[in-house]
């Protein structure tokens, strides 16, 4: 998320008829609505790998993947968000087309610009998803991921990651991601000289 788009206050009802036309995509929180930063290719082959894996493990499962075209709706925070990427195995999710209402896994890929959201307000709005089970950091910079897995009392147990040899668990899907196929293609050279470029 980076700034708001403007300063207004719509209804949710309004965004999501204006976001079926939109140039660019919007996330909304309680009113306002956020322009989507764009991402880099690191990002973006990151979130393809992790969506291709998902789909080959879950192509035999009720289950369905989706990359961050879809919208996922919290409610309790009058909020819409798109995930880079989540998994929903909830049969009514199935009967909504722009939006789904009950995740059970979600991973934002991180951008300088909006780490420290996705580390904060924007987990604990997640967290508020009694369906979400877990909840993957994934460092586009680096080989890093940071998987929060909920438990039964709603705390949240983080397993860290960081060698291509690591198997990264998916504990509510019952299957693992080696790191090295998650990373696949990714260019952290190029990543660390773009971020230099940004640093004053």
């Amino acid at each position: 998320m980076s700034a708001p788009a403007e300063k207004m206050n719509i209804s949710p009802q309004e965004y999501l008829e204006n976001e079926k036309t939109a140039e660019f995509k919007h996330e909304y929180l309680n009113g306002e609505i956020w322009v989507m930063a764009g991402a880099s290719d690191n990002h973006v082959t990151i979130a393809m790998n992790l969506a291709f894996l998902l789909r080959q493990q879950l192509k035999e499962a009720a289950c369905r993947s989706y990359i961050s075209d879809m919208k996922v709706k919290v409610e309790s925070a009058n909020a819409y968000f798109y995930p880079d990427v989540f998994v929903t195995c909830e049969q009514a999710d199935k009967e909504l087309d722009y939006y789904k209402e009950h995740p059970i896994f979600i991973t934002e890929v991180l951008s300088p610009s909006t780490e420290a959201y996705d580390r904060g307000d924007k987990f604990k709005y997640y967290q508020q998803l009694s369906s979400l089970q877990e909840y993957w950091l994934i460092d586009a910079q680096k080989m890093s991921v940071d998987c929060f897995t909920r438990q039964k009392d709603d705390s949240w147990i983080l397993h860290s990651y960081s060698s291509a040899d690591d198997l990264a668990e998916v504990v509510s899907l019952g299957f693992t991601i080696h790191l090295s196929d998650l990373y696949e293609q990714a260019n952290f050279l190029a990543s660390r000289t773009e971020s230099s470029w940004l640093t004053p």
